[in-house]
C-alpha cells in the first residue's frame, strides 16, 4: 500500500463573506501524481474556520461570484448559525482567548488592525464544524471516482479578512 501527501497552497480567502474555491483540478492532479490506481483520496483543511465538501458544479452564479448553491448553503447556515456583529453574540471569543492571541509574537497575523473585534468569527468556527474540515473520495483507476458535475470545493467561512489558506490532500492505496 503506498501514501502519497501534497498540500495545496496559494488559497487566497477574501473576508467579509465565505469564500468558496473550486479544488477540483488540483486534486485531480495530485491523484495523476501519486501514480495511485485505486483506493481513497482524502482531502483535508487545517484550518479551524475552514471546511472541505463535494457538491455538484453550478454553472449559475451571482454578481458576487458565487455559484448559486454556494449562496443557498450560505443561506441556510446563516439561519442556524447567524453571523457574529456583537460582543456577546457568541461565548467565543473569551477573554482569555483574547490575551493569549495578542500574547503571540505573531499576533498581527491573527488580529492585522490590532483590533480585538477580529476575532469575531465563532460563527464560522461552527459552520466549519458543521460542515467538517475534510472530505474522502475513490480513487478509480488512477481517476477521482466522482460524477460529472461533482465538484470538490474548499471554503473558509472567517469574514474577519482575507488570508492565504492551505489544504491537505492524502491518497493512499494501489
Amino acid at each position: 500500500m503506498a501514501v502519497y501527501k501534497e498540500t495545496i497552497t496559494g488559497i487566497m480567502s477574501k473576508g467579509v463573506s465565505p469564500t468558496y474555491i473550486d479544488i477540483t483540478t488540483q486534486v485531480r492532479e495530485i491523484i495523476k501524481k501519486s501514480g495511485i490506481k485505486d483506493g481513497i483520496c482524502c482531502v483535508i483543511s487545517p484550518h479551524t474556520t475552514c471546511s472541505v465538501f463535494f457538491e455538484e458544479y453550478v454553472h449559475d452564479t451571482l454578481p458576487n461570484g458565487k455559484e448559486f448553491i454556494q449562496q443557498d448553503l450560505d443561506n441556510c447556515l446563516a439561519k442556524i448559525i447567524p453571523d457574529q456583529t456583537a460582543w456577546g453574540q457568541y461565548f467565543y471569543p473569551g477573554l482569555h482567548h483574547l490575551e493569549e492571541v495578542e500574547s503571540w509574537p505573531d499576533y498581527r497575523k491573527y488580529l492585522p488592525s490590532g483590533t480585538r473585534e477580529e476575532l469575531w468569527n465563532a460563527d464560522a468556527h461552527l459552520k466549519a464544524t458543521l460542515l467538517g474540515n475534510s472530505a474522502t473520495f475513490e480513487v478509480d483507476n488512477g481517476e477521482l471516482g466522482v460524477g460529472k458535475t461533482g465538484y470538490v470545493y474548499f471554503v473558509d467561512f472567517d469574514r474577519t479578512h482575507e488570508r492565504e489558506r492551505r489544504c491537505k490532500v492524502v491518497v493512499i492505496g494501489e
